[in-house]
């Protein structure tokens, strides 16, 4: 039997390092900035993006990678029998996993190509999980069944701090995106099968905490916690560090903190916070 193979892209949120380590290949997409292009963890970085955001003319724009990108890796991979498992940032999100379809119809290669339904590290714990039970001597069936059970187990809470970037990118209009900044709203959304879902308006930076630590007890209560992360684009002092903080006391000490990547920034924001918990 031959090897099996995990490829991901760049919104996972895993770094190049972890990523060598664990053997998991990342095809990073890419970012236009006032009319130049940078590829995603390669020559665009989370922390200092976020300055070029603000500085840049126009909102900056994502790309997905394109078919034959994923065609080429997936026949470097699979050119001896292996089997490749490649799993993608939500197809309602993003056209990254019909590329990634797209590439394994046209490579010469056996692939299985699954949607996480998230993005940055709540995507995370599918491809590190993928890459133990495969390390652990796992089929592809096997993986791909037990993916399908943490996906079902795994919550995504996310708070912008601002509305501005949605506004920029068309996804809400701009009455409520100044009605949203004249009354100082905090939105609180879920990711849920792959979609932005609204949930809650706050009025606070602490009721915003409050509702999360909630929600985070309330999905977790009688389980057995596996993850937690908190995924930030600069908004640890007023959100994120609170809520590290309550968790914490809660029992759970192994909270994994990330600057997300500039792809998921330039969507959400500077400031946004996402809560990631994966307990079954």
């Amino acid at each position: 039997m031959g090897k099996i193979h995990i490829v991901t892209d760049s919104s996972c949120d895993i770094s190049m390092e972890e990523a060598a380590r664990k053997n998991i290949h990342i095809v990073p997409l890419s970012l236009h900035i006032d009319g130049k292009t940078y590829v995603d963890g390669v020559d665009i970085h989370p922390e200092p993006f976020l300055d070029m955001m603000d500085q840049a003319k126009e909102l900056p724009k994502s790309s997905q990678p394109a078919p034959g990108r994923f065609q080429e890796v997936y026949e470097q991979l699979g050119n001896v029998g292996d089997e490749i498992i490649s799993i993608h940032v939500a197809g309602k999100l993003s056209g990254t996993l019909q590329s990634a379809r797209q590439g394994a119809e046209m490579a010469n290669a056996n692939v299985t190509v699954f949607d996480s339904r998230f993005i940055s590290t709540a995507m995370a714990i599918q491809v590190r999980e993928a890459a133990r039970l495969r390390d652990a001597g796992a089929s592809v069936n096997e993986i791909i069944k037990r993916l399908e059970l943490v996906r079902a187990n795994t919550k995504m809470y996310i708070y912008l701090e601002t509305l501005k970037n949605l506004l920029k990118g068309g996804r809400i209009g701009k009455g409520r995106a100044l009605l949203g900044s004249l009354l100082n709203i905090k939105p609180i959304a879920v990711l849920e099968e792959g979609e932005y879902l609204p949930v809650s308006k706050m009025r606070s930076y602490g009721q915003v905490v409050k509702y999360m630590y909630k929600e985070f007890t309330k999905h977790t209560s009688g389980k057995t916690v596996k993850a937690v992360s908190i995924s930030h684009a600069g908004g640890m002092d007023n959100v994120g560090t609170p809520l590290k903080h309550l968790i914490e006391q809660s029992g759970f000490d192994n909270i994994e903190v990330t600057f997300t990547s500039p792809i998921i920034s330039t969507h959400a924001g500077r400031g946004a916070i996402a809560l990631v918990f994966f307990a079954e």
